[in-house]
């Protein structure tokens, strides 16, 4: 059997060529649809719908309706519908993994740990719905009594990308739901069969009509994502991509004042010290380079050594990366698939000449795998890195680990908040003094001490500078779906009567 081939689904209904609105598949108005393309292998998977202006609008309707009875539901009640809805998607991880595969080009076993961990923010906010508490405030006037509650914020907007399919629109269905918010989502062009099989699973886990509803478009992505943030009714809008496309949302929320919560670029620092364990440092760097063939936010970009260690470190990385194997993500064996599409190969190769061309040396790696497909690279590895070389101020997004030498701590804490953006940096060491010192002069929003992989439902995701603002997961995940209404009791200081 080729590589290629996908394994068939065991639930076939899952696979859905269509939107998800007011609780049913339906096509465009237009009848227009965009073709979507296996990574891997260039060939075609199916259809969706090219939403429109008026597509969306009708969803964002069905979504207002929705929401008067599901603001009122109790948190147990939604808590329930999000278990069940955990539960399906463990029981069909395997359709979600293929899905996954075909769509993004991820391995397969990769896949598999995306869904669990997608899977967990429904279970982890079933736990949160019930306990979004408010306060009592002692009141300064004298026969008053103040309390808060937090009610949900409204129909949200939900934009995601096409790197995680299936975890991106989780971790922000799972919390809109929770707080008692109905929702809009706008899955990614690149992956939209993953989000329908999610959306599919939720209507059979009991979810009412109207409350989620996915809108897919291609060419007309722009429109889409304009109707989302200059409609009144819509409240809130999560987005998570790049920060140009982060600031043209903003600006054009500006108008009716939404409520924001982007998750922008990220070129994350991994810093290794020479008191570190160089040996958990190039495990710690493996996993957050090459994760997803390097297509991830906060996956390293920078790689920074200390000057002693640093040509330790460079043979040990470059050996584990040689150890890889670039595949098909069905084929046995395969460690790591193809890139998303052409321009996302296109703009790795240029970082690498790049490179090159201003003395870093290719220790293994550095090129296209043309014999497997348009879209596949070597994984690779540079040294010698330099600051006016591209890798040093922009993100790749693919599977290139680039070494540059530092001498002193206080360089490299330089080095690497000259960054823009600060979503996550990382860094090993065993000093401990060491350890605060550098995580609290990091300027991100997260920090991965000893560890190269920091993602975790409980914890809060997000960053600072052009990284942008608010975060996923976590308690305060809830709090971005919600308001805080305050209310005042007057006249409430007399003593018992008789």
């Amino acid at each position: 059997m080729s590589s290629h081939v996908v394994p068939p689904l065991k639930d076939k209904s899952l696979f859905k060529q269509g939107c998800f609105v007011d609780g049913e598949w339906i096509q465009a108005k237009s009848g227009q649809t965009f073709e979507v393309q296996d990574p891997a292998s260039m060939g075609k998977i199916g259809t969706c719908p090219e939403f429109t202006k008026e597509d969306t609008e009708a969803a964002i309707a069905a979504a207002a309706t929705a929401l008067l009875s599901w603001r009122t539901a109790t948190g147990r009640q939604r808590a329930r519908i999000l278990r069940k809805w955990y539960d399906l998607m463990i029981e069909n991880a395997d359709d979600l993994a293929t899905l996954i595969t075909w769509e993004n080009g991820k391995p397969i076993a990769e896949a598999k740990g995306e869904v669990v961990y997608a899977a967990g923010f429904y279970e982890w906010f079933a736990e949160e719905a019930p306990r979004t508490y408010g306060d009592t405030i002692p009141a300064t006037v004298p026969g008053n009594r103040v309390i808060t509650v937090r009610e949900p914020i409204g129909v949200c907007g939900l934009i995601t990308p096409w790197n995680f399919p299936a975890a991106m629109i989780t971790r922000k269905i799972g919390p809109a739901l929770a707080a008692g918010c109905t929702i809009v989502a706008k899955s990614p062009g690149e992956t939209p069969f993953t989000a329908n099989a999610i959306a599919e699973l939720g209507k059979r886990a009991g979810v009412p009509s109207g409350v989620v509803n996915i809108v897919t478009a291609l060419k007309n992505t722009a429109e889409v994502g304009e109707t989302l943030t200059s409609n009144l009714t819509v409240k809130k809008v999560s987005f998570t991509g790049s920060t140009p496309v982060g600031k043209l949302l903003m600006k054009q929320s500006s108008s009716t004042l939404k409520k924001l919560s982007f998750e922008l670029g990220g070129n994350a620092p991994f810093i290794v010290f020479d008191d570190a364990d160089v040996g958990k440092a190039v495990e710690g760097a493996i996993a957050s380079k090459f994760r997803g063939s390097g297509q991830t936010c906060v996956c390293a970009n920078r790689i920074y050594i200390q000057r002693g260690i640093y040509d330790e470190f460079s043979k040990k990385f470059a050996e584990k990366v040689r150890g890889f194997k670039v595949g098909s993500g069905y084929a046995d064996g395969v460690t790591h698939g193809p890139l998303i599409h052409s321009r996302a190969i296109d703009k790795v190769e240029a970082h690498v000449k790049d490179a090159q061309s201003k003395g870093a040396e290719v220790l293994t790696g550095g090129q296209r795998i043309p014999d497997l497909g348009i879209n596949f690279f070597q994984p690779t590895v540079l040294t010698g890195m330099t600051a006016d070389m591209q890798l040093a101020s922009e993100e790749t997004f693919g599977p290139v680990g680039a070494l540059f030498p530092f001498d002193t701590e206080s360089d490299v804490v330089a080095l690497a908040n000259k960054a823009e953006v600060g979503l996550a940096g990382y860094f090993f060491s065993r000093d401990v003094q060491r350890v605060w010192r550098v995580a609290e002069a990091l300027e991100v929003g997260m920090v991965g001490v000893n560890t190269g992989l920091i993602s975790d439902t409980a914890a809060p995701f997000g960053g600072v500078k052009f990284s942008g603002f608010g975060r996923e997961g976590s308690k305060y995940g809830v709090e971005e779906y919600q308001t805080i209404k305050t209310i005042t009791f007057g006249g409430m200081g007399r003593p018992l009567q008789d």
